[in-house]
């Protein structure tokens, strides 16, 4: 990270300009660094190196398994703060309600933060469930279309953090609750380029949803629909407008992404 010219040092923060560089280290060489690999790659000593590890990792932005370290999800909020100047929500709303015009139900953006989903922008045209779904309601992820369009796209690393870190409760008789059907549900999501739900939420709920994805081309965000009243055929439908919409909030998010996998 270059140091800018004319900048008075007595203004520089050259604490901040390190634990920086650590993050992006692991953006610029790999995934899992060791102590002495990040030393390497930031050129700091390896007890600053060290300091700036842990304390990172006390704010759990990092993790540590065995000697190596790697970033957590966590760190995607750094990145949720530049969406947040976009206005995301100015952007993607407008193109909610048409949705909601044309389908009559309801449409929903969500992100991932931990192994939740929390709820950024929800256009309804009646009340569908009886969760309480507001903006900012946080609901599991693996359990909602919105939820495994962004667990599709973690990094081998996150998924496996996200399943260390996440239990796999039953909320429904429809939810899965093994690893391994979960993964198996993430690659078809993957794949596909969207994702379903029959009643894995609540009882009488069906979802879908599709990708949304910012300026670095990774997915932040799904967006989805939801019904009580139409079956799992009949959302399908929709999976084409749905995925064009979310292409088209992330193009306007500097994404350059198609919106066929």
């Amino acid at each position: 990270m270059s140091r800018p010219e004319g900048l008075d040092q007595r203004d520089y923060v050259q604490s901040l300009e390190r634990g920086l560089s650590v993050i992006l280290a692991f953006a610029d060489h790999h995934p899992r660094l060791t102590l002495a690999e990040v030393a390497a790659a930031t050129g700091l000593s390896r007890p600053t190196a060290r300091r700036l590890l842990i304390t990172l990792e006390a704010l759990g932005y990092v993790r540590a398994d065995g000697r190596a370290y790697m970033l957590t999800p966590h760190v995607l909020t750094l990145g949720y703060a530049y969406l947040n100047s976009l206005d995301v929500i100015a952007i993607a709303q407008p193109m909610m309600e048409q949705i909601v015009a044309e389908v009559r139900e309801t449409c929903t953006l969500a992100t991932l933060d931990g192994s939740d989903i929390v709820y950024m922008s929800r256009i309804s045209v009646r009340r569908i469930s009886s969760l309480s779904l507001v903006i900012g309601a946080r609901l599991p992820a693996y359990a909602s279309a919105m939820g495994q369009v962004v667990l599709a796209d973690l990094s081998p690393a996150g998924l496996r953090h996200y399943f260390d870190t996440t239990p796999l409760e039953a909320i429904t008789a429809q939810t899965l609750r093994t690893e391994d059907a979960l993964r198996e549900r993430l690659a078809k999501v993957r794949k596909r380029g969207w994702a379903e739900v029959d009643q894995e939420l609540e009882q009488g709920l069906r979802s879908i949803a599709a990708p949304v994805r910012g300026g670095d081309g990774r997915v932040f965000a799904g967006l989805g629909l939801s019904s009580a009243t139409l079956t799992v055929r009949e959302l399908r439908a929709h999976v084409p407008l749905l995925q064009e919409t979310a292409a088209q909030i992330s193009a306007r998010l500097g994404s350059e992404f198609s919106k066929r996998p």
